[in-house]
């Protein structure tokens, strides 16, 4: 989905950051600006300004800062299309898609209606289980009995759903409504023979908790029943709105202390996450009868950069944590802490706490399994690293894990790591998982004689030639494209990420280059804060069919085949090209301005700011071209 540059302008421009931000954080007025405590980070003194004026908030403390549209995915989790549409629907607007035909656009306007009509519906059974109990003394009990707190149970929105096939008929005036059943609170079953239908509650007699998402919505339920009856919890089906491969339970609830903890707690069930909370771990979620997705992982990363994942001590808990590990790899960046938290057998997190204490769980967590510990010991199993044949079976092993990790400080250390205990360096090691490199390699060494001088006295080559070699590559082998924008777009492609961190003026340069570079730069924008970091090859299969593609593969052809740029080097020579095109902007409209000024003599003014600004970012050293 592309979102005109032009529309999010106008969105931002109609809506107020300081009302959009205090939804969220208690403000009070300072000076010209807004005062509160950061929701990013915990702190006891306000140091989160907001600009009424600026419209643009930026706390002291951790340096977060950004828009009303960064606000919602920093805070509420939000990608950047659901940021968007959540803020044109507050202010009465209709978002355009540049690149959908009509039909498209009607189906994805039907498709928002009828969600917003099932969380409707559901928030509407929600509101009959919590007042079902209330008037429910055994299901109060049980809930009593396993420590939950009536506050606890508000803030969760725990509920009943009472026993009886029909219940919610005398919720809904309507119980044959479809609706019900697309929103799987109803069970529709045909008989082959007769044709008659027969609906009943899919829930009943059980405890029932609200699964929401990141907006607060309530999009499905999970059942717990009270005593020892089969299945022991029953969660909502996949409907419009509720995918259990993408939701977290607790997510929504635990927003506030991600980022006040600095790490979430992945746990298995709905007690485990309702009762951390009243133990004090408000910083806990749980899949939903599921492994942890790659979904769930870029959910949670959205709102803290550190995850450790809670498993019982038995097999099932190692069969389980060993899935959680393939999926965290790919998200195990340089900046980014996954760990691994075994508990004895004979204890769930609950349990645990009440016995041995807040203090010791804390500790547990602290000593968690760091994710490249277990990879390692995944790895290793049934490995007998005193023979070959073990290293061997070993090396084999750990490949494709290893391959799953992004590039960076972590995945080299891990290549030595391995390699140390396969007894082999990190250069045999590459050259075992990946041979045929090692022979380009052996091709390039050849293909070097080839061009060389003759042999001189030491049976090396000379230097001296008549053939020219040809020009000397940039590092990586990589050799720069003709223009900023094209070697822009060159870097972006390759690393992704970089965008993340781009200031919101680089970010309108770049988009509002004119095409064919301007919609590419667009369109990364876009699968960024759909999709996160993706790597070239990803992108490549997104890019087919649309009109960005035949740029992007242009600027890319070969350059997937060179080694990757270091982060830092990377870093700086995108800073160091924005900078250039930069002050080339600023040069146009400095003239923009002196023409502006014979009618209007406050352009001068303007003149003068772009001018400095220009100077400013001509005096930081750049690097040759």
């Amino acid at each position: 989905m592309s979102i005109p540059q032009t529309f999010i302008q106008e969105l931002l421009a109609r809506a107020d950051v300081v009302e959009i931000v205090g939804r969220y954080v208690q403000l009070k007025k300072g000076g010209a600006n807004f005062m509160g405590l950061c929701p990013f980070h915990g702190e006891k003194s306000p140091s989160f300004s907001v600009s009424p004026s600026k419209q643009f908030y930026h706390c002291f403390g951790c340096g977060k800062n950004g828009d009303a549209i960064s606000f919602l995915m920093e805070h509420a989790g939000m990608t950047f299309v659901e940021a968007v549409q959540d803020l044109a629907q507050q202010y009465g607007l209709q978002v355009p898609e540049d690149d959908a035909s009509p039909q498209d656009r009607a189906r994805a306007l039907e498709q928002r209606q009828k969600q917003t009509t099932l969380t409707d519906v559901l928030e509407r059974a929600n509101d009959a289980y919590r007042k079902q109990l209330k008037e429910s003394p055994r299901a109060v009990d049980y809930l009593k009995g396993r420590g939950v707190s009536g506050e606890i149970a508000k803030q969760f929105g725990l509920g009943y759903a009472p026993e009886g096939w029909r219940s919610l008929a005398s919720v809904f005036p309507s119980y044959d409504d479809p609706l019900l059943v697309e929103s799987g609170l109803v069970i529709l079953n045909v008989d082959e023979n007769s044709g008659e239908e027969k609906r009943y509650d899919r829930f009943r007699d059980r405890v029932m908790f609200p699964i929401r998402n990141v907006k607060g919505e309530c999009i499905g339920f999970g059942g717990r029943v009270l005593g020892d009856d089969k299945p022991k919890y029953l969660n909502s089906p996949e409907t419009p709105v509720f995918s259990k491969g993408r939701e977290l339970y607790g997510l929504f609830e635990a927003r506030n202390a991600l980022h006040e903890q600095g790490y979430a707690l992945v746990t298995e069930g709905y007690m485990d996450v309702v009762a951390l909370a009243q133990l004090g771990f408000s910083n806990a979620v749980a899949t939903l009868g599921t492994a942890c997705t790659a979904e769930h992982l870029h959910k949670l990363f959205r709102f803290t950069d550190a995850v450790v994942f809670s498993f019982d001590g038995d097999a099932a808990g190692r069969r389980a944590a060993r899935k959680a590990l393939d999926g965290a790899l790919p998200f195990a960046t340089d900046v980014r802490s996954v760990k691994f938290l075994f508990l004895p057998p004979e204890h769930d997190p609950d349990s645990f706490i009440r016995e041995f204490g807040k203090e010791a769980f804390a500790r547990y967590v602290s000593e968690a399994v760091p994710l490249s510990r277990f990879l390692i010991d995944a790895a290793r199993e049934g490995c007998d690293l005193n023979t070959a044949e073990g290293r061997a079976h070993f090396a084999s092993n750990a490949k494709p894990l290893w391959l799953l990790l992004p590039d960076g400080a972590l995945k080299l250390q891990l290549l030595s790591e391995i390699a140390d205990l396969v007894q082999l360096s990190s250069r045999e090691l590459t050259e075992v998982w990946n041979p045929s490199a090692a022979g380009k390699g052996n091709a390039k060494s050849k293909t070097y004689e080839k061009h060389s001088a003759s042999p001189n006295e030491y049976g090396g080559y000379s230097q001296k030639s008549s053939i020219k070699p040809p020009p000397r590559p940039r590092p990586g082998g990589r050799v720069r494209p003709t223009s900023r924008a094209d070697y822009a777009a060159r870097l972006l492609l390759g690393d992704m990420a970089a965008l993340e961190v781009l200031s919101a003026e680089d970010h309108t340069l770049l988009c509002d280059l004119p095409e064919p570079h301007g919609p590419l730069f667009v369109w990364l924008e876009n699968q960024l804060h759909e999709h996160g970091p993706q790597a070239w090859v990803a992108l490549r299969e997104g890019l087919r069919g649309r009109q960005e593609e035949e740029l992007a593969v242009r600027l890319m052809t070969g350059y997937e085949l060179a080694g990757p740029l270091e982060t830092d080097e990377s870093s700086k020579e995108l800073r160091d090209l924005l900078n250039r095109m930069l002050v080339e902007k600023l040069k146009v409209q400095e003239t923009e301005a002196i023409q502006a000024a014979k009618a209007d003599p406050g352009a001068l003014q303007r003149y003068r700011e772009l001018q400095a600004r220009r100077f400013k970012l001509e005096s930081v050293p750049t690097r040759s071209e």
